[in-house]
């Protein structure tokens, strides 16, 4: 139930029925149309540009137009009891004690769908995607909160959502990777040096974790030649790296639907498929680029390749799909990735991004463009850099070195909720600073903590009068009141289907969090005021105070439910 919407299209309605009196020819243009919260100094539920769209149309004075509207509205309407006019002709609504009880009424019915849409539209939301060369650090935990609470929101909506984790397990950095490992196990077993101070080699404590594990499952491993065994090597230690980052993920909450991996796209030969039919679509053709621009380009050779037409898409230049050897370029490989992820048929590909990775955004936009013939719409968000402090320092963090700090280490000081209510308390395009302390305190300043307390402080203001929660009251016209405080708190909670519905539309998780922390913080202001002045206690003459607080209260659980539940964060009943 979003009422912003339910009476944008009441007013509309109204407006078509009287358009005569309007001198409105046609009812096409009311597009522009919107129905939104009025600013906080007016005391007023809903405001819409309703009037000056019409004026505008019309060529008629807004003002005079607000009027005949205000008029209309107030005699077609039966939920308004003042229409005021501001400004140039804005109409802000104040809604009858009526109204508030059918939308209280509404709301509590509606419960664990109260804000849901019902989008119905298939997603793969492509996340996390690290490189399986080591634990997950936290570097990492952003984009992999991110992308976990982006599916709650649009599975909340009724979509039906795939999250895939990318296995970069081709190439060199593989290689290396199990080239350390394969040294480490000669180190155990026949007590050789490991090379020191040697380019590409992981160094980490967790390479010689995983050669321990390799051993003690593989006794009989031959280690004489790491070319002969490279194959089956890379299988254990990978096996053992993903196994890893699963568990990490797992206490994050986080948990993929599928894993790709990169070396099936190779050995599948998907890569050249995806080309071809680029190529039959004149989308790949043999070529030459350009030298780079603002590079030295002196030694820079003009070799003929293949190249894909992405300025076709919008992309800034033409890409290569080759390197000088006539190996496939890592754009080639992604291109034939994400030409699976087309094949299935989604609707919408999401692909979150780190922050290196914003100047990759139009040529892999360009290729989904290409290959599903503009039939999907590939999303790129990005999760900028997050800045972790203790005490004051920052941790630095370098996998190759083995110098960073684990998913695992950070999970065993901070709890996973506060962990994932962080990281999305800024837009993910923005630098978020992490504080290690700050987040441990038990106070306004923790937005985690202030939110669950609140949903306590609202259980044990039920269990001190021994109600059940879910009781059903029923609001009474003739005895319907409600004091400043709650009526804020009604006005932000007929906000959350429009929180909703903007974070799903815009891919903004983020907004959740910011509105449960206003929300709670309105009702903690009550409850403040409650010790102050006795005319705002919740209980009087050890009763509640009123049927409308306890319904208010219980739409405020409802809402705090669905709000942690989208963003993986649980809600303790006692604190």
């Amino acid at each position: 139930m979003n009422l912003f919407k339910t009476y944008l299209e009441e007013i509309k309605k109204k407006i078509i029925k009287n358009k005569k009196d309007f001198n409105l020819k046609s009812a096409d243009d009311l597009k522009q149309i919107v129905v939104e919260n009025p600013p906080e100094k007016f005391d007023f539920d809903l405001s819409s540009n309703a009037a000056m769209i019409i004026a505008k149309l019309t060529r008629e004075n807004p003002r005079n137009t607000a009027e005949k509207l205000k008029k209309i509205l107030l005699k077609e309407t039966k939920d308004f009891s003042d229409i005021d006019i501001a400004g140039p002709g804005f109409l802000n609504f104040k809604l009858n004690n009526k109204a508030w009880i059918k939308i209280i009424e509404s709301i509590y019915k509606s419960k664990k769908n109260f804000g849901s849409n019902n989008q119905k539209k298939k997603y793969n939301i492509e996340f996390v995607s690290a490189n399986p060369t080591g634990p997950m650090h936290v570097g990492h935990c952003r984009g992999a909160v991110f992308g976990d609470v982006l599916s709650n929101l649009l599975k909340f909506n009724r979509n039906k959502v795939t999250k895939e984790f990318y296995i970069n397990d081709y190439g060199s950095q593989v290689q290396n990777f199990t080239k350390s490992i394969f040294l480490r196990l000669r180190e155990i077993k026949y007590k050789e040096s490991f090379p020191e101070n040697k380019e590409n080699l992981y160094v980490g404590d967790y390479i010689k974790d995983i050669a321990k594990k390799i051993l003690k499952n593989n006794k009989n491993i031959n280690l004489d030649s790491f070319e002969k065994n490279y194959k089956i090597l890379k299988k254990e230690s990978l096996k053992y790296s993903l196994d890893s980052i699963k568990s990490d993920l797992k206490s994050l909450g986080v948990k993929h639907d599928y894993f790709f991996s990169e070396t099936k796209l190779v050995e599948n030969n998907l890569v050249s498929k995806s080309i071809n039919k680029l190529k039959k679509n004149n989308f790949v053709v043999d070529g030459f680029l350009e030298p780079p621009k603002g590079e030295d380009s002196s030694n820079w050779k003009r070799t003929k390749r293949l190249i894909f037409k992405s300025t076709l898409f919008g992309d800034d230049s033409d890409r290569a799909l080759q390197k000088d050897d006539g190996s496939w370029t890592y754009f080639a490989n992604d291109i034939g990735y994400h030409s699976t992820k087309v094949s299935k048929k989604y609707d919408y590909l999401i692909n979150i991004l780190g922050a290196d990775h914003i100047g990759y955004i139009k040529r892999i936009s360009a290729a989904v463009r290409a290959l599903s013939k503009d039939k999907i719409k590939l999303v790129c968000k990005v999760s900028q850099l997050v800045k972790f402090l203790k005490n004051g320092e920052p941790y630095k963090m370098s996998k190759r070195s083995g110098d960073f700090v684990a998913l695992s280490s950070l999970l065993k000081e901070v709890e996973k909720d506060a962990i994932r209510f962080m990281m999305l308390n800024r837009s993910s395009d923005m630098e978020l600073e992490f504080d290690f302390n700050k987040v441990l305190e038990k106070n306004k300043e923790n937005p985690v903590f202030y939110v669950q307390y609140c949903n306590a402080r609202i259980n044990s203001l039920f269990r001190s009068l021994k109600i059940n929660p879910n009781s059903k009251i029923k609001l009474n016209l003739n005895n319907f009141q409600i004091n400043t405080f709650e009526y804020k708190l009604l006005r932000k909670i007929i906000e959350w289907p429009r929180v909703i519905d903007l974070a799903s539309k815009k891919f903004e998780p983020h907004r959740i969090p910011f509105y449960l922390y206003e929300l709670s913080t309105i009702f903690h202001s009550y409850w403040s005021k409650g010790n102050e002045d006795p005319n705002f206690r919740f209980i009087k003459d050890g009763k509640i105070a009123s049927n409308a607080s306890f319904k208010i209260f219980q739409l405020i659980s409802i809402v705090l439910e669905n709000g942690m539940h989208i963003l993986g964060v649980s809600l303790p009943k006692k604190m």
